[in-house]
């Protein structure tokens, strides 16, 4: 049966087509997570306890850099001060079917947008769909870089700095699975969902909800906003906090450019049409 033009289609045919789109994401997202399930053990000792050993790269990094400043630090211990364990029954099994659907959502990411984009493509003009054809890379490069951020510099900047927080030496970091993955979990979704800031103004801009002028207007207040989320996704203290200000900071910068792009094509667009 041939697909109804956009304009014939009802708001039930809409509800209809966005249920099938919705069903191929998920379905997506179960395979690459089946894939994910079988070789967990490989993705839990090569990727999600991987920030627990003090030879990661970030660690390693700032160590260098911290004895070439002359500051001690936590980055040079030689293990990190924390024992992870399970305490319910399930609980392992439970991290292992989350970690995997977690897993097939990442990887899956492309295809996702592309589902969601299959959809909201048939809305836009001839000449709005020509200039978003790399929407689907773009936002998914964006993404992948946003997730690699949360893993190598998030993560490891709050393990290293909760791991070493201690009230009292009687109190030893006898951590459960869960809350560790849950961290580990979120930094990396968080710093790529905010990485799609850019993406999130274009449309923004496109249907009139926000403007170049706005965003300057309102730029020291997202500066604020910035450093409180910078605090409430990193540990408390000031230079974890620069480090991931900084790249919101400019995709903030890079958001005011695309939408001045965007209002600039709309008013030549405007301009030929008079």
């Amino acid at each position: 049966m041939a697909k109804k033009d956009i304009n014939e289609m009802s708001f039930l045919d809409h509800l209809e087509d966005l249920r099938w789109h919705l069903i191929r994401i998920c379905l997506a997202v179960v395979i690459v997570a089946t894939f994910a399930f079988i070789f967990s053990r490989f993705i839990f000792d090569s990727i999600i306890f991987a920030p627990l050993d003090m030879s990661f790269p970030t660690y390693d990094m700032l160590c260098k850099t911290s004895n070439l400043i002359g500051i001690d630090t936590t980055f040079c211990a030689e293990e990190m001060p924390m024992i992870l364990q399970n305490r319910t029954m399930a609980g392992q099994f439970s991290a292992d079917i989350w970690t995997a659907i977690l897993g097939g959502f990442i990887i899956s990411f492309p295809y996702v947008i592309y589902q969601l984009w299959k959809f909201i493509s048939p809305g836009l003009h001839s000449n709005e769909r020509k200039h978003s054809r790399g929407f689907i890379i773009i936002s998914s490069c964006l993404f992948f870089i946003g997730v690699l951020f949360g893993y190598f510099i998030v993560t490891p900047l709050s393990l290293n700095f909760l791991a070493n927080y201690s009230i009292s030496t009687k109190v030893d970091n006898q951590i459960d699975i869960s809350s560790y993955i849950a961290l580990v979990r979120s930094s990396a979704l968080a710093s790529g969902l905010i990485f799609e800031l850019p993406i999130i103004i274009y449309f923004l801009t496109k249907i009139g909800l926000v403007t170049p002028a706005v965003l300057r207007k309102y730029r020291k207040y997202a500066l604020v906003i910035v450093l409180i989320l910078s605090a409430i996704i990193t540990p408390p203290d000031i230079a974890s906090q620069v480090i991931v200000a900084i790249p919101i900071l400019i995709l903030y910068q890079v958001s005011i450019y695309i939408s001045k792009i965007v209002v600039r094509n709309q008013e030549r667009a405007e301009k030929k049409q008079a």
